[in-house]
């Protein structure tokens, strides 16, 4: 790792989109940190692959896990220049095999357990605001510092005001934490513009991930797509934008 190279770091990136937007920004020459939860899993996924790529251990619902990637990388590049909040969970309850069909139809708002609200909120929210203040400092060190929210078009509401074929997919879990996302994105576009942080979120489209059991219509690399061109944007790129590839905007 040299003081040349720009340093991102990408949450929930073992696998899916996370692992591919790792590999196109270590393609671009980048330093990056993936990741990982369960860190072996960190390991693993990255046995193999091009370029200056460096597991870590981080929980985004684990304060203290959090804490340690933040010191960690701190201690050994001393800042951050892109952080990519990718990590996200559509469901709890220990259901890996169940269809997109039965997840909708149980996770209907007047069905859905709070207790699976609070567990999805806890990482796709609460995590991505606990992960974002802590690297913010880091953040701070860079010349350009960017981070990239990964949103969801489920959390559009504009979109799913109106009818539309899949618009029962809407929840108060998943497709309401990424509205919350959206929300969130926007907050921290406004707090930290002076700095010339610029903050975004993109929407990867409907890719075949363990987050809907491989039921999606997208490659990884097409969901990566947006996610990658908004984490390498120049000084004359926007902030407090939602976007879909390529760089088109998506209705909030």
């Amino acid at each position: 790792m040299t003081e040349e190279k720009r340093i991102a770091l990408v949450t929930g990136a073992n696998q899916g989109i996370g692992l591919q937007i790792v590999k196109e920004l270590a393609a671009q020459g980048l330093t990056v940190f993936l990741g990982s939860r369960d860190l072996s899993k960190g390991k693993a996924a990255v046995e193999g692959l091009a370029g200056d790529v460096y597991p870590i251990q981080l929980d985004v619902t684990d304060q203290t896990s959090i804490n340690a990637a933040a010191a960690q990388i701190e201690h050994e590049v001393g800042r951050l220049d892109i952080l990519v909040n990718n990590a996200a969970i559509s469901r709890a309850g220990g259901m890996p095999n169940e269809t997109m069909h039965d997840y909708i139809e149980r996770s209907r708002a007047s069905l859905i357990p709070v207790d699976e609200v609070r567990a999805v909120w806890e990482t796709n929210v609460f995590g991505l605001i606990a992960v974002t203040q802590a690297f913010v400092p880091l953040l701070r060190r860079s010349d350009a510092g960017r981070i990239v929210n990964m949103s969801s078009g489920l959390g559009s509401l504009m979109v799913n005001s109106a009818p539309h074929p899949h618009r029962a997919t809407f929840n108060p879990g998943y497709g309401a934490s990424k509205t919350a996302v959206n929300a969130i994105t926007l907050a921290f576009a406004i707090d930290l513009e002076a700095d010339g942080i610029k903050v975004n979120a993109v929407t990867p489209g409907f890719t075949k991930t363990a987050l809907n059991n491989y039921e999606g219509s997208e490659t990884v690399e097409q969901g990566a797509a947006e996610a990658v061109r908004v984490a390498l944007l120049g000084p004359e790129g926007a902030t407090g934008t939602f976007t879909q590839s390529p760089g088109e905007p998506f209705p909030w």
